[in-house]
């Protein structure tokens, strides 16, 4: 929906001013007349990079929106009169905007769910999903119960992901900072000392003496060739599906963080599915939203094939074990939970084994860098020092006093 500034007149006749969203002017006149509004003129807004994609809507703001709601209608308050009083009290300008849009949407004859997905920024695929299951089953209240605890599920892994991509790039950045400066201005400095000296160096001297000399002359190659590989994977993974599906599987493979990350995928899809499956949703439409929160194009394709698979009668664990991403524990407990008729119970084991093991991995990578950031420092200053120090120590041992 695109955001519009409008100028309409109420039934006395006074001038009103405001900003809504519609899908085009027709459905904006249609909006304002709801509200007794008659459409002068308006102008469609430009959207701004704060309002791209959720807009301001923290993920903590979606949390507190959708227990608020499912606690009014637990209570037996209609939805209309529960999200109106959200917008009354809701204290997020852009979350209280896009509750409005929802009554007027509502309003209009549509559900709830068909409101929402006006708003894929705000309301993804997978949450939209779920709320139109809970309506077709009576049961809305409980599958919003379902979407507040995969919101949270959410946060939380947000909150893993970050912890584990900060550290490195944390370390990463006290290393080079801590080369440039030695190799710029440290490293030269004794060096240029050393070379007046008029005796011959050892290996390890000439060595660190190349090794400053072309990072002081060709610092630009060091960091830009690293910058524009990036770039140019960047371009071409946005270019060329096939590249992008095949950069994607690279990634899983890494040694370190690929194990993680591929866990880390496991346990969304395996949560998202459960979450799915026990709110009355179709496998098929399982899969095809455990597709879009992969956030993996290798892993996207392989549930896509799964899909396929139990499309022409395969079984759910034969299909997944015949893609080849999901480790076999996976596979077997979902064998397990298929052949007992208790598919959701199996998932949601999977779900908690994964998402115990990634913890325990980060926790085990943040240990273990470190140590490591202390080495790789220590072994860079001891050649420091030992081709600094060493022909200064061969020239004051022949001296003669």
């Amino acid at each position: 929906m695109d955001a519009f500034r409008y100028k309409a007149i109420d039934e006395r006749g006074r001038l009103r001013r405001g900003r809504t969203e519609a899908v085009n002017a027709a459905d904006l006149e249609t909006r304002l007349s709801r509200l007794g509004l008659d459409l002068i003129d308006y102008r469609e807004l430009k959207a701004s990079r704060h309002d791209a994609g959720r807009g301001g809507i923290r993920r903590v703001d979606l949390i507190t929106f959708c227990f608020h709601l499912e606690q009014l209608i637990r209570a037996g308050v209609p939805i209309l009169e529960g999200l109106a009083d959200l917008r009354d009290s809701v204290g997020n300008r852009r979350l209280r905007e896009v509750t409005a849009a929802l009554i007027e949407s509502i309003e209009g004859g549509r559900n709830l769910s068909g409101a929402m997905a006006d708003f894929p920024a705000v309301f993804d695929p997978v949450l939209v999903s779920l709320i139109r299951a809970g309506e077709q089953s009576g049961r809305l209240t409980a599958v919003l119960a379902k979407v507040i605890e995969n919101l949270k599920w959410q946060d939380e892994q947000a909150a893993l992901t970050r912890r584990l991509l900060m550290y490195p790039a944390v370390v990463g950045v006290v290393l080079t900072a801590t080369l440039v400066f030695m190799m710029i201005y440290v490293v030269p400095q004794l060096l240029s000392f050393l070379s007046n000296m008029g005796q011959a160096l050892p290996l390890q001297t000439r060595a660190l003496i190349a090794f400053s000399r072309f990072f002081s002359q060709y610092w630009y190659l060091v960091f830009g060739l690293p910058l524009a590989a990036a770039g140019s994977a960047w371009i071409a993974v946005r270019a060329s599906p096939e590249f992008a599906q095949r950069f994607d599987a690279w990634k899983l493979r890494l040694p370190v963080l690929g194990p993680i990350a591929r866990k880390i995928i496991v346990t969304r899809v395996c949560t998202v599915f459960s979450i799915m499956y026990t709110s009355g949703i179709t496998v098929l439409e399982c899969i095809r939203a455990s597709e879009e929160v992969a956030g993996n194009r290798a892993v996207g394709r392989a549930l896509r094939d799964a899909g396929r698979m139990i499309q022409d009668g395969g079984g759910i664990s034969a299909s997944f074990a015949a893609s080849g991403l999901f480790p076999p524990l996976v596979v077997r407990m979902l064998r397990v939970g298929e052949n007992a008729g208790a598919l959701d119970e199996a998932l949601d084991n999977v779900s908690y084994f994964f998402t115990r093991d990634v913890q325990e991995s980060v926790d085990r990578l943040q240990a273990m860098l470190l140590p490591t950031m202390v080495i790789v420092l220590g072994a860079f200053m001891l050649w420091i020092v030992v081709s600094v120090f060493g022909p200064l120590y061969d020239l004051f041992t022949h001296v003669k006093i």
